[in-house]
C-alpha cells in the first residue's frame, strides 16, 4: 500500500522553471549545505518521508512519500509531472542513489545506468567488477558465517577487514588480527546499523585484505563515458583501529595528488568498470606505500561529512551545483571545474572520550574569518557512546576552518577544539570528562 500523502506543499507561490527532484533531505547538521546550494540555483521538488522544516526554505515543492515504497515514489513523481516540467533527478544520500537512478531512467532524464549505480551501492558487486577489470582494489570475499570468515581470513592472511555489504559511514567496519577478532568483527558487521542504511541495500558481510597506507577520497565529475575529471582530493583523518571512524577531512587546492595521473587513471578505470557515465562521484582509496592508489569504495553521489563544502571553500568549485546541473541536463564543461581559489579547508568531528549523558556542551565564543563553522550536533541530555563503539550519531560537534595550508588549518582546528567545553555524566561507573 502507498503511504503517499495527498497534499503537495508549495513552499513558494510558483515553481520558477523546470523542477529538479531531490530524493531525501538528509540530516540538517551534516547534509544541509548540499540542498541549500542546489535550492538557491535550481527549482527543487523534494521527496522525503517527512520533509523537514529546515529544508522547506530551499524547496519550491515538497512531497511526503515513503521512500521505501518505490511504487509510491513513482506515483508521486508522475503527479509532479502533471503539474510541472521535470528536468532531472538527484540525491546526495547513499540510501537513495539507486532509487534516484531508476527515477531518472523512468523520466528519461540524465544519469548513469541504474544497474551501474546499484553495483556501486553494493560493495560485493563493486569488488567483483573491479577484480574482473584488474583495477587495483582489495581482495575480497563474501562470507556467510563466522566459521567461513575465520577459515578464509587464515588463507587471505592477517590483518583483514570485515565490513557490511551495503552500509556507510564506516559503520560495522573493523580490522581483525586473529581468529577471535575475526569472529567478533563478523558479528559487528552483520548486525551493524546506521541511519537506516541497513534497510536499503543487500545484506551480507565482506572479508577483505587490509590495505596499508593513508586514506583519501577523490571527488570526481563524470561528464560522459570515460570523461572523468578529478576536482579535489580529500585527506581523511581516521580514529584508532580496529574501527575506521572518520574524524576529520582536509582539502588542499594545491595538493599534487589532484593532478597525479595515477589517481586519475585508477579513478577512471574504476568508474568504467562499474559503468558510471554521468554525475559527481566520491571514490575512496588507500595509497599503498604512499603512492599506489587502490579503490576502497565507489560512491555514486556527492561525498558526505561536509566534503563538498570543504571543496568549495578550498577551490571555489561548487559540487552540489555541478551535480544538479548534470542531473538536469545542463551543459557542464571542463572549464567549469577549474579552481578559482587556492586555499585549504578542514573539518574535525568531536567524539566523546567516554560514554554517557551529555551534561554540558559549550562552544567557543570567539569568531574569526577563518572559522567557517562551529556547530553542536549533540545537546544536554543526549546519550552518547565513545569510540570504539561510537557511530556518526555520537558526534558532539564539528568545526570547519580555512587557511593557506593543511598545517595552518590543523593549528586552527586545535585552537578551536581546545575552547569547546564538554562534560559527560558517567554511566556504568565511568568518570566525568571535561
Amino acid at each position: 500500500m502507498s503511504d503517499t500523502t495527498e497534499q503537495v506543499t508549495h513552499m513558494k507561490t510558483r515553481a520558477p522553471g523546470p523542477l529538479t527532484i531531490v530524493v531525501g533531505a538528509g540530516n540538517q547538521q551534516f547534509r544541509s549545505y548540499g540542498l541549500r546550494s542546489i535550492g538557491e540555483r535550481f527549482s527543487v521538488a523534494l521527496l522525503d518521508e517527512r520533509p523537514p522544516a529546515w529544508a522547506m526554505t530551499y524547496a519550491a515543492v515538497s512531497r511526503a512519500v515513503d521512500l521505501h515504497d518505490h511504487e509510491a515514489v513513482f506515483a508521486a513523481t508522475r503527479e509532479l509531472g502533471y503539474r510541472h516540467e521535470i528536468a532531472g533527478v538527484m540525491t546526495y544520500m547513499e540510501h537513495h542513489v539507486h532509487l534516484a537512478a531508476r527515477l531518472a531512467e523512468h523520466l528519461h532524464t540524465p544519469g548513469s545506468p541504474s544497474e551501474s549505480v546499484a553495483a556501486a551501492r553494493d560493495k560485493h558487486a563493486t569488488r567483483t567488477l573491479l577484480a574482473a577489470a584488474t583495477v587495483p582494489s582489495a581482495r575480497s570475499l563474501l562470507v556467510a558465517s563466522e566459521d567461513a570468515a575465520a577459515r578464509n581470513a587464515a588463507e587471505l592472511g592477517y590483518p583483514v577487514v570485515l565490513k557490511p555489504r551495503s552500509m556507510g559511514g564506516s559503520a560495522g567496519v573493523r580490522r581483525a588480527d586473529s581468529e577471535a577478532e575475526v569472529r567478533e568483527a563478523f558479528r559487528a558487521a552483520r548486525f551493524a546499523r546506521a541511519l537506516g542504511l541497513e534497510a536499503t541495500g543487500e545484506p551480507g558481510v565482506l572479508l577483505e585484505e587490509y590495505l596499508h597506507g593513508p586514506e583519501i577520497s577523490v571527488e570526481c565529475v563524470v561528464l560522459g563515458p570515460g570523461d572523468v575529471h578529478v576536482v579535489a582530493v580529500t585527506h581523511k583523518q581516521l580514529g584508532p583501529e580496529p574501527v575506521f571512524e572518520e574524524v576529520g577531512h582536509v582539502v588542499d587546492a594545491t595538493d599534487p595528488l589532484t593532478s597525479d595521473p595515477r589517481i586519475h587513471q585508477v579513478a577512471t578505470a574504476a568508474l568504467d568498470a562499474v559503468g558510471i557515465t554521468h554525475g559527481v562521484m566520491h571514490l575512496e582509496m588507500r595509497l599503498i606505500d604512499g603512492i599506489n592508489p587502490h579503490i576502497i569504495e565507489i560512491n555514486a553521489r556527492l561525498g558526505g561529512d561536509l566534503i563538498p563544502h570543504l571543496v568549495y571553500l578550498a577551490t571555489g568549485v561548487n559540487l552540489p551545483i555541478v551535480a544538479a546541473a548534470l542531473a538536469s541536463g545542463q551543459r557542464v564543461r571542463a572549464l567549469d571545474l577549474q579552481h578559482t581559489r587556492a586555499g585549504t579547508a578542514a573539518v574535525r568531528f568531536i567524539y566523546p572520550s567516554s560514554s554517557g549523558r551529555v551534561v554540558r556542551l559549550t562552544l567557543p565564543s570567539f569568531y574569526t574569518s577563518w572559522l567557517d563553522t562551529c556547530t553542536a550536533t549533540a545537546h544536554p541530555g543526549d546519550e552518547v557512546s565513545a569510540p570504539p563503539h561510537a557511530t556518526i550519531l555520537d558526534r558532539l560537534a564539528h568545526v570547519v576552518v580555512t587557511g593557506d595550508s593543511p598545517d595552518i588549518c590543523h593549528d586552527r582546528l586545535s585552537l578551536t577544539i581546545r575552547n569547546i567545553d564538554v562534560t559527560i555524566a558517567p554511566t556504568r561507573g565511568q568518570a566525568c570528562v571535561a
